[in-house]
């Protein structure tokens, strides 16, 4: 039980540290500081409402809770010695440890965009993905800003790591921590990639800010995390995606914000 505990602490001061951290000081400079400059260039121009960071903030609390809950009740348990979690970085080589980097984004991204397409089915939607979409005009405070039934699948990827690869608390650190990086991205309202990336060889098969920005405004279509090959490979991409991301990297200052 201590264990337990001990470990439930430091994971949710970690998780919240970094949700606070991270969608705070983006908040602050792209919503606060710079709003006035750089309004033009949102992806959607009008902003959210004081209610929506509100909501996204206390349904965030409650993913935190639900995220920090998962791994613990797995490695501050004795299901410990049935998952292939080590502790020595030496117990495998160290091609194995920089690998597991690109096989956790693979892997996560594929488990995103199933599960995320069976969230959209209409028996499930209000049940699990609706409150996120409430976030119609999402800001970085979406990022986990989930229905407490949705933040258990999302936390499924945890379980479905810990069981399949040998991995580091090194490795989920590093993985975590530029997970919400981009989910903050993701939902910042502007997009950072330059002009044209959507159209370049390499840029077409990465998710964007603008990409994403098109799944809260819309609800169908665009339902991959990092990648965009399920989206292309399955369909699903929306059509008007590339002359959006034109229209928002092309537009000038004498546009205002709504």
């Amino acid at each position: 039980m201590d264990n337990f505990l001990d470990h439930f602490i430091k994971s949710i001061r970690m998780i919240s540290i970094r949700y606070f951290v991270f969608a705070g000081i983006v908040w602050l400079i792209w919503y606060v500081l710079l709003r006035n400059k750089i309004s033009f260039k949102k992806i959607q121009l009008r902003f959210p409402d004081n209610k929506d960071y509100k909501r996204e903030i206390f349904y965030s609390l409650i993913t935190m809770i639900i995220f920090a809950l998962v791994p613990s009740l797995i490695l501050g348990t004795p299901f410990r010695e049935h998952t292939q979690f080590y502790s020595d970085i030496h117990q495998y080589s160290m091609w194995w440890f920089y690998l597991a980097f690109p096989l956790m984004l693979i892997i996560h991204d594929t488990y995103f965009y199933w599960m995320h397409r069976l969230m959209h089915h209409p028996t499930l939607f209000k049940t699990f993905h609706l409150l996120h979409h409430k976030s119609v005009n999402p800001s970085p405070w979406a990022a986990y800003a989930f229905y407490p039934t949705e933040a258990v699948v999302e936390a499924g990827i945890f379980v479905v790591f810990i069981f399949i690869m040998p991995l580091t608390f090194l490795h989920f650190f590093i993985f975590f921590l530029f997970m919400i990086i981009y989910n903050v991205y993701g939902h910042l309202g502007w997009e950072l990639y330059p002009k044209g990336f959507s159209k370049h060889w390499f840029g077409k098969w990465i998710n964007t800010s603008v990409n994403h920005n098109q799944h809260h405004q819309f609800f169908k279509g665009n339902y991959s995390l990092y990648f965009l090959w399920w989206d292309r490979w399955m369909g699903t991409l929306r059509e008007d995606y590339d002359s959006k991301f034109d229209e928002v990297k092309n537009r000038t200052n004498d546009l205002k914000a709504a």
